[in-house]
């Protein structure tokens, strides 16, 4: 009863639904398997993923990479290598200083003796150890051959990731994804893939290298005691020498105004769900997912997670109730680390 009075409540203020909403595997079927890796790749696939999401970043001789970030500490054993020990450093990456090991200072053949491990603690980890880290070219290959033994497309959806400090250390990610997509046959608009970046200025490279789609992420950095978003800022508008884009935020990008001219340089946003469903589990911004649409974008929100500590109380533990209220709001796709829960919870969506 509880279930279906959330429900009927939800439906009252659903805007008209995507018929088929994508489920984009968030870093593969990582709620399983150790994250951007291709046996997380592979499940999500077998467990019906439309889209495998990749983070790229680049190693010191210049290979694209699955990782979540330039540092592999927490994804990889490299602290457990003493092979490695010498290369722990600090570094600063969009201002913020971390230390750890970076992929910039590995080549490809010193980072492929490394491996994986399980990010989250409170997730599986008896596969730490045992998988490789993939290049974006293995991917693809990946994502091909099991499309043709399912008998469906499948795509990628790679993000670049902190590309104006990629840029600056002269490993530029834009021209080396276009290149690995025109050799796959994906440069064309219909392909099968979805570039996603937090920084404009490097969407707007891709749209003159490729044809491909692109998605604007949009994040915040939390809410003000009076609920409105804190938003941050991309950060090649922070470091831009035109003062015009400086004193510019996230934020901007989402009013009215703000979707017309995303739509400039992408073709959807990827806005952090909360912006959408607060943590209560209480719609407080659907009518982002309308006028985003009058604007002629797509909605694909992230990340969606199943562990009792990612969800609104109003769900009563039950992941699925979480992705049947995007669906029902009109969502067009979701990042999950657990493509199966999205893929049962659409075949609910579709019942309704």
């Amino acid at each position: 009863m509880k279930r279906l009075a959330f429900l009927a409540a939800l439906a009252m203020t659903a805007a008209a639904p995507a018929a088929d909403p994508l489920v984009i595997a968030h870093r593969g079927a990582s709620g399983a398997l150790p994250e951007h890796t291709l046996e997380a790749y592979a499940l999500a696939i077998e467990q019906g993923a439309d889209y495998v999401e990749l983070d790229l970043v680049a190693t010191k001789d210049g290979h694209l990479v699955a990782r979540h970030e330039p540092n592999l500490a927490t994804t990889t054993d490299v602290k457990d290598r003493p092979e490695f020990a010498g290369r722990k450093r600090r570094a600063v990456i969009d201002g913020v200083e971390e230390e750890g090991w970076f992929a910039c200072d590995f080549t490809l053949e010193e980072l492929k003796r490394l491996r994986a491990v399980q990010a989250f603690p409170d997730r599986p980890r008896e596969h730490d150890g045992r998988y490789a880290v993939p290049t974006l070219e293995e991917v693809i290959a990946l994502v091909k051959r099991r499309g043709t033994e399912t008998g469906r497309t499948v795509g990628i959806y790679p993000e670049t990731k902190h590309p104006t400090w990629h840029r600056r250390l002269g490993l530029a990610l834009e021209p080396r994804l276009a290149k690995a997509l025109e050799l796959a046959g994906w440069s064309r608009r219909d392909a099968p893939v979805f570039v996603q970046s937090f920084e404009p200025s490097s969407l707007r490279a891709m749209a003159e290298l490729s044809p491909v789609r692109r998605v604007q992420l949009v994040g915040a950095e939390g809410f003000r005691p009076d609920g409105s978003p804190d938003f941050g800022q991309p950060w090649d508008w922070s470091v831009s020498l035109d003062p015009r884009l400086r004193w510019r935020g996230y934020g901007d990008l989402l009013t009215d105004t703000g979707l017309r001219e995303v739509r400039t340089w992408a073709d959807a946003i990827g806005p952090w769900k909360r912006l959408i469903v607060n943590e209560a589990g209480a719609a407080r911004g659907h009518d982002l997912i309308r006028r985003a649409h009058r604007a002629g974008l797509e909605v694909h929100t992230w990340t969606f997670r199943s562990e009792p500590r990612w969800l609104a109380p109003a769900y009563g533990g039950d992941p699925k109730l979480e992705y049947l209220q995007f669906y029902l709001l009109g969502v067009d796709g979701v990042f999950s680390d657990f493509p199966d829960t999205a893929i049962a919870s659409g075949a609910d969506f579709r019942r309704q």
